[in-house]
C-alpha cells in the first residue's frame, strides 16, 4: 500500500496524540505524518517514547500555534516545503480549545482566543494549503463537536455578539459558537474545494481530556455514552478512513456512532450566506486581522 502523508494539528497530546498513535500500530499502512505543535520539544520526545517502526513511519513536528496567525503562516511554508512534490493525502484538523470571552483578543484580534484556535487559525491554514488540497484530491477531515447544537438560542447572530474579545461569553457558550463556526466552514470547503473529500467528525463524550475537564464541563467517566480517549480517537479516525459517504453531498458530519447525522440536525450551518460571511477570504484575513500589521 503506498504510503499516506498526513498534516495535522492538535496531535501534541489528548485524543490527536492518540489518533497518530494508533496509526503508527499499523502493519499493513505506512504513513509520513507532518505535525504542528507549540512544544515541539516535547512533542518530539513524546513520539520518539512510543518507539515506532521509522522504516515504514515519519513524523516530523514544526512549530505551530494558533492563536498566532503568523505562525499558522509559517508553519504551512514550512509543511509544504516538507512535503515537496508528494501527494497529500490528508488533512487532520484535531485541535480545539475552550474558555470564555473575557479579556482582549490574541495579538489585538477582535475575535475571543477560542474561535481564532477553533475556526479562525484553522480556515486559514486551509486557505494556505489549498492548492496542494486540490491537486492531491486530499481529504480534509475535521473533529468537530455535538456542541454545534448548543449555539445560543440557536440563533446564529448571537456569534457575532458571543465571538467577539471581551463579550464575557462563558466557556460553554463560545465553544459551541465556535464549533458551529467552524462547521461552518467544513461547508464552505466542501464547496470551494470540489475535488476533496471534507468530514466533519464527533468523537464523542470523552472524559479524560484536557479540554473535557474544564470546569465548565465536568465531564465524568459514569456518565452516559462516556468514551475513552483510545476510544475517542477511533472514533475521529473514521472522518480520515471511510469511503462509506452519503449520497447527499451536505450530509458531512460523522457521529462518534459511525453514523451520518441526516442534515436536518445542523439546517443551520447549511446557508450558503452565513458559510461565506465566517469564511473570509484568505485576503480578508490578512488585512484585518492586526496580527500581520505587528
Amino acid at each position: 500500500m503506498a504510503t499516506q502523508t498526513v498534516i495535522a494539528t492538535g496531535t501534541s497530546s489528548g485524543l490527536g496524540f492518540e489518533a497518530i498513535k494508533q496509526l503508527l500500530e499499523e502493519k499493513q499502512q505506512s504513513y509520513n505524518f507532518i505535525l504542528g505543535a507549540r512544544d515541539t520539544a516535547g512533542t518530539q520526545a513524546a513520539y520518539d517514547a512510543l518507539k515506532f517502526d521509522t522504516a515504514k513511519h515519519s513524523v516530523d513536528i514544526l512549530p505551530l500555534d494558533l492563536s498566532d496567525l503568523r505562525s499558522v503562516q509559517s508553519f504551512a511554508k514550512q509543511a509544504l516545503s516538507q512535503l515537496g512534490q508528494k501527494k497529500l493525502d490528508s488533512l487532520f484538523l484535531v485541535a480545539g480549545t475552550l474558555d470564555s470571552a473575557d479579556g482582549p483578543g490574541p495579538h489585538g484580534s477582535q475575535w475571543c482566543e477560542s474561535y481564532v484556535v477553533n475556526h479562525l487559525a484553522q480556515h486559514y491554514l486551509i486557505h494556505l494549503l489549498a492548492d496542494t488540497l486540490a491537486a492531491s484530491q486530499s481529504r480534509l477531515a475535521i473533529v468537530s463537536s455535538g456542541a454545534i447544537r448548543g449555539v445560543r438560542g440557536n440563533d446564529p447572530s448571537t456569534l457575532d455578539v458571543d465571538l467577539r474579545a471581551g463579550s464575557g461569553a462563558s466557556a460553554r457558550v463560545v465553544y459551541s459558537a465556535s464549533k458551529f463556526a467552524q462547521l461552518l466552514g467544513a461547508h464552505y470547503w466542501r464547496r470551494q474545494l470540489p475535488t476533496c473529500t471534507v468530514v466533519a467528525v464527533s468523537p464523542g463524550l470523552i472524559p479524560n481530556t484536557k479540554l473535557a475537564q474544564h470546569p465548565s464541563l465536568r465531564l465524568t467517566m459514569d456518565m452516559p455514552d462516556a468514551k475513552s480517549v483510545p476510544e475517542g480517537a477511533q472514533n475521529i479516525l473514521r472522518a480520515l478512513k471511510t469511503q462509506d459517504l452519503p449520497s447527499d453531498p451536505q450530509q458531512i458530519f460523522l457521529t462518534s456512532w459511525g453514523e451520518w447525522w441526516p442534515t436536518d440536525v445542523y439546517a443551520t450551518s447549511l446557508d450558503h450566506a452565513l458559510q461565506d460571511k465566517w469564511c473570509l477570504s484568505k485576503a480578508d484575513i490578512e488585512n484585518t486581522e492586526p496580527v500581520f500589521k505587528e
